[in-house]
């Protein structure tokens, strides 16, 4: 059997955190698991949980592994972790192996990781999700994932114990491009509703209704069907997907779109919209709370009614 193609039996897994957690534990009883976290008592919680082994050390995940998974709150990081001088992954990945990183990288830097991996032998797969942090409790995550098509063929049984759609993007890159464009799709839907209700409501809409209406007519999306009627016009702002991350992400789109040359004014406008949400909210706000930037703009509250 070609070395590319032989079965993946052990992976590491570092990154524990709200989505990584959940996620790891999907893996526990199908496949030999160690795990790493900055927080090293969170990955020796988990170990002692599930049916995993924890390490301080980059190096042993790597030694331990056919694959290894990153789920890590930027590319960034992904590097410094797998090509660290002092304990990276790169010290005990072997030739053969692969790098599957879940995390919402930048793309460009996707790519170059790739390519400095090759010089190792070592495949990379980009493979972000989309679904939450209840998508990665149930195993129902959407995945996209770019790369070699045997590395991604490959990995694909160990994607199929995360998700409940594995989309095959194409080159190296891809994957974590079409997060960052979901994301931005979202964002927008997301501050379009925002803005539609503070103006609606000036007018002397029922907010509640302007919804209902919304979601039987050409202006609904997945926001208007979701958080906007669960979280925002209770005031409960309870989504788990930060403010600080949906910036990144969208920032991330963007420089996509700079990198390329391409004139793209709805994204770049969402993009300083969302930074200006973060530097208002704080990036650990929930993104529902991002109609407070309305709010504080026109200086009245949702639901306020006309003057």
């Amino acid at each position: 059997m070609n070395e590319s193609r032989e079965e993946i039996t052990r992976i590491g897994f570092v990154g524990l955190g709200n989505m990584g957690w959940p996620m790891a534990h999907l893996l526990d009883t199908n496949y030999t698991l160690k795990v790493h976290d900055a927080q090293t008592e969170l990955a020796a919680s988990f170990a002692a949980e599930h049916r995993a082994t924890a390490t301080t050390s980059l190096r042993e995940i790597g030694e331990h592994s056919d694959a290894v998974i990153t789920m890590l709150p930027n590319g960034d990081i992904v590097r410094e972790v797998t090509l660290g001088s002092r304990d990276g992954l790169i010290g005990g990945m072997k030739a053969g192996s692969v790098l599957i990183d879940m995390s919402s990288s930048a793309p460009l830097g996707t790519r170059q990781l790739g390519k400095d991996l090759q010089d190792h032998n070592i495949s990379l797969v980009d493979a972000p999700v989309s679904g939450g942090v209840v998508g990665a409790q149930k195993g129902s995550l959407s995945i996209m994932a770019g790369g070699e098509a045997d590395q991604v063929a490959r990995c694909r049984p160990v994607l199929e114990q995360l998700g409940r759609a594995i989309y095959e993007m194409g080159a190296s890159g891809t994957g974590h491009t079409m997060k960052a464009l979901n994301n931005y799709c979202s964002a927008v839907g997301l501050s379009a509703a925002c803005e539609a209700l503070i103006v609606g409501d000036r007018m002397g809409l029922d907010p509640a209704q302007m919804i209902d209406v919304l979601n039987s007519s050409s202006g609904r999306n997945a926001n208007t069907e979701g958080q906007v009627a669960q979280d925002i016009l209770n005031r409960s702002f309870n989504v788990g997907f930060t403010v600080g991350l949906m910036a990144k992400d969208v920032g991330i789109a963007a420089g996509v779109s700079e990198a390329l040359s391409m004139e793209t004014p709805i994204l770049t406008s969402t993009r300083n919209l969302w930074r200006d949400a973060e530097q208002l909210l704080g990036g650990s706000a929930s993104v529902a709370e991002v109609v407070k930037l309305w709010e504080e703009w026109n200086n009245r509250e949702l639901g306020t009614g006309p003057e």
